[in-house]
């Protein structure tokens, strides 16, 4: 039994997977509270938004191949949903966008590489189409004309995390869902079971409550940890940070009408259009710990590569540069479900698919897709607490 006084659901952290499972268990009808010092300021404040599970598959990752398709399911009626229950237009004032992402090649090496990835994807029948470099341009026609070839996933989307996130806090507010702006120092346990969290305010007032009214602890029956890359210092799951740096271009108007990535000399940029003229150039992958620092050596070489794909990019203001922390696993599988200790359920690790994968996991969590629950169970990590 839950202590006299409990929420039934603490949910730890408030980037779009927290906000997501808060909406969905709110509009279940189970009460919910969010704890977060910042919410929607981390890794999803610096998401690029790409749902884009086809143009990211890689040799050895088919497990995450089977989430991000089938979180890419999800999204259309997710969005929809989510735009009702914020009080927004629809969809589209998500930026929510099904045009699909353009993989080009720059040099014949490069060409090469994205030919044996198409062969992969062919055998695996994802649907892409293989174009040269003038049907590219016929595409997008601010490629540069040294763009060799490409692949297009037509089934591929995105959308803006900020609206999003946005989105997701305006729905919570409007279902009267407490969100508790401090953060969670530890999880407090009885007798081996986790019954709520402690929070670490910046004052202390009053005996037992925070600075601006927060209560220093929140008594729950389910503690939900969704804290991306700090998920480690609170229940010793295998989540690290892995550093990205993101760079936000604006223009009058859209450079390009649909995701674009591409390879260049064996280094990795893509660029996602926005609707409002926005273009988000991205992202380094560093493994330097909790540093966000912005470097000029990442943005100088984020805006080099796509310089040489798209130059026009050159010519646009830039708007915002950001570096957010990935919560990467050592599998690079997302850890969702119950964690081994009672009272405790993990939904983090999802590395560079939180925004992707937000829907699944919350569809997981409420017992909706038992077969791929089995992929990311925190099971598979033995060291969990």
């Amino acid at each position: 039994m839950p202590a006299k006084g409990a929420h039934v659901d603490v949910i730890v952290g408030g980037g779009i997977v927290g906000l997501s499972i808060a909406w969905r268990l709110a509009r279940s009808g189970r009460p919910v509270t969010v704890a977060d010092p910042a919410p929607a300021s981390g890794a999803s404040n610096a998401a690029a938004g790409m749902l884009a599970p086809v143009s990211e598959v890689t040799y050895t990752e088919a497990p995450l191949l089977r989430l991000g398709l089938a979180a890419l399911r999800r999204w259309p009626s997710f969005a929809a949903e989510l735009a009702v229950d914020a009080g927004l237009a629809g969809a589209d004032a998500l930026d929510f966008r099904t045009d699909g992402t353009l993989d080009v090649a720059f040099g014949a090496d490069d060409l090469a590489a994205l030919d044996e990835l198409a062969a992969f994807m062919e055998k695996l029948d994802l649907p892409v189409e293989r174009l040269t470099g003038r049907e590219c341009r016929r595409l997008e026609p601010m490629l540069a004309p040294a763009v060799r070839g490409g692949l297009l996933a037509p089934g591929d989307a995105w959308v803006d995390p900020r609206r999003v996130t946005a989105a997701l806090l305006a729905a919570l507010d409007r279902l009267g869902v407490p969100l508790v702006r401090a953060r969670v120092s530890e999880l407090l346990r009885d007798d081996g079971k986790v019954t709520g969290v402690r929070l670490t305010p910046p004052d202390v007032q009053a005996p037992g409550v925070a600075d601006g009214g927060v209560p220093r602890e929140v008594r729950a029956e389910r503690v939900i940890l969704a804290a991306g890359a700090w998920s480690a210092a609170l229940a010793g799951v295998p989540v690290r940070p892995v550093k990205g740096q993101i760079l936000r271009l604006r223009s009058s108007q859209p450079l390009l009408g649909r995701c674009v990535r591409g390879t260049v000399h064996g280094s990795s940029v893509y660029l996602v259009p926005r609707g409002d003229g926005e273009l988000v150039v991205g992202a380094t992958q560093e493994e330097l710990g909790f540093d966000t620092r912005v470097t000029a050596g990442g943005l100088y070489e984020l805006l080099r590569d796509a310089r040489e794909l798209v130059p026009g990019v050159t010519e646009l203001e830039v708007a915002d540069v950001v570096a957010g922390l990935r919560p990467g696993t050592p599998d690079n599988l997302p850890a969702i479900g119950p964690s081994g200790a009672p009272g405790l359920t993990l939904a983090t690790g999802h590395h560079r698919g939180g925004v992707l994968l937000a829907p699944l996991t919350t569809a997981i969590l409420l017992g909706e897709e038992g077969e791929l629950a089995a992929l990311c169970s925190p099971e598979r990590f033995r060291d969990i607490s």
